[in-house]
């Protein structure tokens, strides 16, 4: 099977897997809402939905125009590093349970997780999720996506992180 064969079915994977998350996410914010749970920072969530597809979009359209413009054993790194992200990524939503969310909600009394990838590090998820800003665009060899996207996400993260620690903190 060639590089961009596999380039390809892991973007198709990767596409599947937001759409699960999305669904996952609607359910667990229904969860939330049912016991109370409070929304914070979803102003900022519009924006953060808009550049991850455009995250999506520009690093196939750069794949398309451009072509491959790394090396094959770069690409070849950057899948392996693609797939154990997507490994951390359900260990953290697996760790969460339903009080895993793509927005920012908070249910009054609920205990801050502690246990999985909490015991090392407070935001896993925003650590996988910027390794993947980098290694997804360069297992299309897509290289100007991941420096642009990294340095958007990094702000996203800048707000997104604030949000959070300020939700968890006013309803404790």
């Amino acid at each position: 099977m060639s590089l961009d064969m596999m380039a390809a079915i892991l973007f198709a994977a990767t596409i599947l897997e937001r759409v699960v998350e999305l669904i996952i996410s609607r359910r667990n914010a229904q969860w939330s809402f049912s016991r109370g749970g409070v929304e914070f920072g979803a102003e900022h969530f519009p924006l953060m939905v808009a550049m991850h597809s455009a995250f999506l979009a520009s690093m196939l359209a750069e794949f398309l125009v451009f072509g491959p413009e790394v090396q094959s054993n770069i690409r070849i790194t950057a899948m392996i590093l693609a797939v154990l992200c997507q490994l951390g990524r359900w260990w953290i939503i697996q760790t969460l349970g339903y009080q895993w969310n793509t927005r920012v909600i908070v249910v009054r009394g609920m205990e801050r997780v502690r246990r999985g990838p909490f015991r090392f590090v407070n935001h896993p998820n925003y650590v996988v999720v910027a390794l993947e800003t980098v290694v997804l665009p360069l297992i299309f060899g897509a290289w100007r996506t991941a420096i642009v996207f990294s340095c958007l996400n990094a702000l996203m993260m800048r707000t997104r992180i604030k949000v959070e620690n300020e939700a968890l903190k006013a309803l404790r």
